[in-house]
């Protein structure tokens, strides 16, 4: 499984993760994940809209990747489509408590830097 990233400016970088978040799928990005959340950036956006599978694992690794970036004083959020099984667990488990998810790219992108 593939991760890859852009930044957008300075100050926002932008995460895709295609796939499955299972054992095998999260073993495979979770070093990638954690060194690109560690940049100095004031916002990271993950987009999960291509997502197929969400584990309890990779959840774990999206919370890190949210502590991550809070610790030095910066904001992660989600996207994730609406009616994907994805957001589904995610909700279910109270995540989206501790990281807002949104619908679009632009919606998480102006969140995160406001």
């Amino acid at each position: 499984m593939s991760i890859s990233h852009t930044d957008v400016g300075p100050n926002l970088r932008r995460i895709v993760i295609p796939g499955r978040l299972d054992i095998q799928g999260t073993d495979s990005v979770a070093a990638k994940l954690e060194e690109l959340v560690a940049a100095p950036k004031k916002g990271v956006v993950v987009d999960l809209s291509m997502l197929q599978f969400l584990a309890s694992i990779g959840i774990r690794a999206l919370i890190t990747s949210a502590k991550t970036v809070q610790q030095r004083g910066g904001k992660m959020a989600l996207v994730i489509d609406s009616n994907s099984s994805v957001r589904m667990s995610l909700e279910a488990t109270g995540v989206d408590d501790l990281i807002p998810i949104f619908d679009s790219v632009n919606d998480a992108e102006r969140a995160v830097l406001a």
